[in-house]
Order: C-alpha cells, then structure tokens, then sequence
C-alpha cells in the first residue's frame, strides 16, 4: 500500500482526474467482459438442448421477446443468439483496446509531466545544493528511472485496477450460476498466487534495489568516459572504462531478467492447473446432473470464463511483482519530487544600475556540511568602471567569494550593496542579469558559434547583431568572418574539440558580453592559456574596462598586473589590499611571487 500511495501522491490534481475517468471506463468494460461471458449460457443452453425453449422461462421470455421481431423458429432464434454473443464480444474487444489506448497515452504523458516536473525541481534548486549531486545521478533519474517508474509502477497499478474489477466481475456471475464451485476455485487460484507472491517478494527488493545502484553506476561511468574522453585517450584507458561499465551494465540486465522471470513463472504451473481443473469439473457436473447435454452450457461458462480469469490473474500478480521490483527506484524519486522546494524565479531582462559602487560589508559563508569557513568578514568596495583583482593560492576563498557576489551562493552573515540597492532574493535574479561571468573551464555544446555565444537561447530569438557586437569586442570576429567556412554557423563540436583554447576563451568571454552585463567577472578564466595568448586576452578584456566593471579571479599575478585594485585572499580572509605597485611595496610574500614574473 505505500507504493501505491507514494505513486499517487507523484500526480497532479488534473492526472488523477484523468485517472479517475480511466477507472469508469475499466468499469464498462469490466460488466460488458461479464455480459459477454454470462451471453454463453443460453446460446450453448438452446444449441444442444432446443427443447428447453418451451421447459425455461427465461429463454421461453426471450424467444417470445425475438418473436415480436420477426424470429419464427428455433434455428432463427439461435442464429440471433450466436449473433449477440459475437457483437458482444467485439464490443468487449474494441471497449479493452480503447482502454488500453488510453492507459498506454496517460503512461507515456504522465512519463513526460514527471520528466519535466523533475528538470523543473533540478534547475531551481539553489547553486549549493548542487555541490552535494552527482549530475549523472540527475540525469538517470530524469532519463531512465522515470521511464522505469511509469511502466512498472503506473502501469501495472492500472493493470491491477483494471484485471481486478473485471475478476470481480467474472468471479460474480459464476458464484451465481455455482457459489460453491466458484468459492473452491478462486480461493485455490488466489492462494496459490498469494503464497509465490509472498515466497519472492522480499527478494524482489533486494534486486530492485541491486538494479537501481548498478543503473547508477552505468550513467555515472559513462558520463566519466566521454566527459573525459582526451584523458583517457591518452592515457589507454578504454579497456579499463569498458571493464568497469561490464559489471553494473551486467548486474542491471540480470536484475530485470531475473524480475521478468519471476512475474511469469506461476503462469505456466497454474495454466496446467486450470486445464486440468476444467477437465475435473466436466466429470464433476457429470457426475451431479447425468446428462452430458446439460453439462455442456456450464463447461462452455467455465472455459470462457477461465479464460478470461487466468489471464487477469496473472496480470494482477506480475503487476503486483513490478511494483516492489521498482520500489528502490520510487523512493529516490518520491523523495525528489515530494521535498524539492520549486520556486520559479522568471528570467526579467531588467538590470540593476551600477554607476557607483559595488559594497561587501562582513561576508561569511561556509560550506553546507563543512565547520570551516571558506570566507571570513571581507568588506570591500569594488568602484563601478574600475577594474579589481582577487589573488591566492588555491583554497584561498577566491571562488567562493565571487559566487557570492554572483548569487550562487548566500552568505550566512553579512551583506551586498551595489549603489544603494543591498541584494536580497526579490532583486537577485536582476542582479544577475546585469553580470556576465566567464569561468575557467568554458562549456560549450555541439552547435554553432551563434548558438554558443548566445547560450541557452532559442535558434529562432538569437539576437545575431548582438552576437557579432560581443564577438568583435572579444576579438573573436576577424577569426569568424576570415577563417571559418561558415563563419558564425560553424559547428564547434562537443565541448569546443575542433577549436584552440584561447578561441574557447574568446567564446566564453563573448558570451558573458551577449545581453551587455554592467560587471564582468572573470574566474581564473585564463589560467589554462599559455602566456602569450593569455596576453592577448587580458589585452582585449582591459580594451573594454572603460564601459564596464570588472572582477578578475587570478592564480597568477600577471593577470592582475593592470588592475585598478587587488586584494590578496588567504584562508578565506583579506591579507592585502591595495594597487599591483602597493602591494608589491608592503606585502613581502605578492613581492617574491611578482618578482617571478
């Protein structure tokens, strides 16, 4: 019953609606399934016996009734018979294939609602929660375990739904036609399936649960191979990505083989049963009436209705089985689902005005799950139009304090001010837009040099003079229009492969310029380059200095040498603060690491 109920608990209001509306259609075909079956008894009643036309007051009530329409004799009689019994069952037939038709399309959008209902609850979660995700993880969840979930936990909850009224059905005309008889049956039926259940399903959580991790690490391990596929070119090590992909991707086949297996294993022992019981019961009602002739009607209820009833519980008990194989995958999602704050945050074009200052006043931030501090009470004030310089060694704080300031991250003590507006989370997300962040590692997509520089937006609304305006002031146009084929719908290739690390660069700092940011922030942005085409960088970064803020993050202090002003980071706290000349006149550790340049 908790799976059942954490499944529902995953729909809207509108889908359980359209859930409710499949159950009424479950419904009508569940009683025209048992019209159907009950529809054999007087046709196979009148066919070997036409005398009891005249012995049976129902069937004598129904030829006076076909009477009236034109139906003279026996043979008429039972040719309509035959003819209702046949569109019933059609009728039956098209009614289940609508059904299944409306399950199979509620399945597959409901697929689709849960997928982007999770990439919703994903994208607008706060940077921080991030940096505990693995985004493989991320991804198989919305890639593989929702598909996962819908077809073996949505939709073997409808097959239980629906096999279990028509059972009732079913069950229902034949207690009326033999209580006892059907009693016996469906209570042996019943247990029987109730007790394999019971055997397995402690068994089938656990290997649900082997197939969830071994899922896990597939999409990880794959994720790591073409995520690094330079390194491990380089270094030989496809046979050690592919033996370590064979054991999870093995584990995970197993697990949905031994799942399949055990869903259909009763079948085959009590399909024997049940022909066997059939055969038990024509010597039963022999036994009881003495005439064969009479039997027959009976035998033809039970065999019809047998055949529809094996099916329908085997249906229930594989539907049964799935819902517990998916249980481990369920409760990941569940829990995503159900505890991820979404707070949709719309995207305004509007930008703060930064015409004075940019003001930090005693920020501290650490770490979730992490007693150090990262930084520790730094007040700075960041002059609009200046250009500022953060440096130190690696751990120093530099990255983190420039997620702060970019809203990534939010400061447990402290506050912002640029100009007069302190940032808080009404005008975070127009703070936002008036930065442009270039970070050290540039992501860019198999697309075109257009699509990359205007990330993330729409072929059909890039804004293509605001893209070559960006290119030309990163100095990346020349290159565009002279040496490219097809100049700004060329290709890059995944990752940026078929261009050189400086043009990466180039793209990056374009893309940062697109919608015209008041701050430019640059994170260790050039510390990949060699020396000289870092040069031309920084050369065409300060080129534009004089219309924009500018925050350089910087391992080498060549980077900052034409700075306004630098501040010297160490263990999350300020140690230096001053010019590129200052600070080589007052701090003795920037002095020996500039006298290296």
């Amino acid at each position: 019953m908790q799976t059942i109920k954490k499944l529902i608990s995953l729909l809207t209001n509108y889908e359980r609606k359209k859930l409710f509306l499949l159950l009424i259609l479950v419904i009508l075909m569940a009683l025209l399934d048992m019209l159907g079956v009950a529809s054999i008894i007087p046709f196979m009643t009148v066919l070997t016996n036409p005398g009891i036309i005249e012995t049976n007051t129902f069937i004598n009530s129904m030829f006076i009734f076909a009477n009236s329409y034109g139906i003279e004799n026996v043979n008429q009689f039972l040719f309509v018979l035959g003819l209702t019994v046949f569109v019933l069952l059609i009728i039956s037939l098209t009614l289940k294939a609508l059904t299944n038709y409306f399950q199979l399309h509620f399945i597959l959008k409901l697929e689709y609602n849960l997928s982007k209902r999770l990439l919703e609850g994903y994208l607008n979660q706060p940077y921080s929660w991030f940096l505990n995700r693995n985004s493989a993880d991320l991804g198989k969840t919305i890639l593989s375990e929702v598909g996962t979930i819908c077809a073996g936990g949505f939709y073997p909850l409808l097959q239980i739904v629906t096999y279990t009224i028509i059972t009732i059905a079913l069950v229902t005309l034949l207690i009326i036609v033999d209580p006892m008889l059907t009693l016996i049956a469906t209570l042996t039926l019943g247990s029987a399936y109730g007790l394999f259940y019971k055997l397995i399903h402690g068994f089938l959580n656990k290997i649900g649960g082997e197939r969830f991790d071994a899922n896990t690490k597939r999409f990880t391990i794959i994720s790591e191979a073409f995520g690094a596929v330079k390194e491990v070119k380089i270094g030989g090590l496809e046979e050690n990505y592919l033996k370590r992909f064979a054991d999870p991707a093995k584990t995970y086949i197993q697990r949905q083989a031994s799942a399949e297996i055990l869903k259909q294993l009763p079948r085959f022992a009590l399909e024997a049963f049940a022909f066997g019981g059939l055969l038990l019961l024509a010597l039963y009602l022999l036994v009881q009436d003495g005439s064969f002739t009479n039997t027959i009607p009976l035998i033809a209820l039970y065999a019809f209705a047998g055949y529809r009833l094996m099916p329908a519980l085997q249906f229930i008990y594989s539907s049964v089985t799935e819902l517990r194989f998916i249980g481990p995958a369920l409760n990941s999602m569940h829990k995503d689902l159900k505890f991820l704050k979404i707070k949709m945050t719309k995207n305004k074009i509007d930008k703060l005005k930064l015409e004075k200052s940019i003001s930090l006043k005693n920020i501290n931030y650490h770490y979730p799950n992490n007693s150090r501090t990262a930084i520790k009470n730094i007040s700075i004030d960041i002059p609009a139009y200046s250009t500022f310089g953060i440096v130190g060694v690696t751990g120093s704080g530099k990255t983190t304090l420039v997620d702060v300031i970019l809203g990534l991250l939010e400061a447990q003590n402290g506050t912002i001010k640029v100009d007069d507006n302190k940032i808080n989370k009404q005008n975070l997300r127009i703070w936002q837009n008036s930065i442009g962040y270039v970070p050290q590692q540039i992501y860019l997509s198999d697309d075109t040099i257009s699509s990359n520089i205007a990330f993330g937006i729409d072929k059909i609304k890039i804004d293509h003079k605001a893209v070559k305006r960006a290119a030309k002031i990163a100095n990346l146009d020349d290159f565009i229009s002279n040496e490219l084929p097809l100049k700004y719908d060329t290709t890059v290739g995944e990752r940026g492969i078929r261009l050189s690390g400086g043009q990466r660069q180039r793209i990056g700092i374009a893309r940062a310029l697109y919608n015209n940011p008041k701050l430019l922030i640059l994170d260790e942005a050039t510390n990949s380059l060699d020396n000289i085409t870092e040069q031309m960088v920084m050369d065409e970064v300060h080129n534009i200095s004089q219309n924009i803020t500018i925050i350089l993050i910087a391992h080498r202090l060549s980077t900052v040498k034409k700075c306004d002003s630098i501040i010297i980071l160490e263990k999350g706290e300020i140690k230096g603060k001053g010019s590129f000349d200052n600070l080589i006149k007052t701090n003795n550790n920037f002095r020996a690491a500039a006298s290296k340049i």
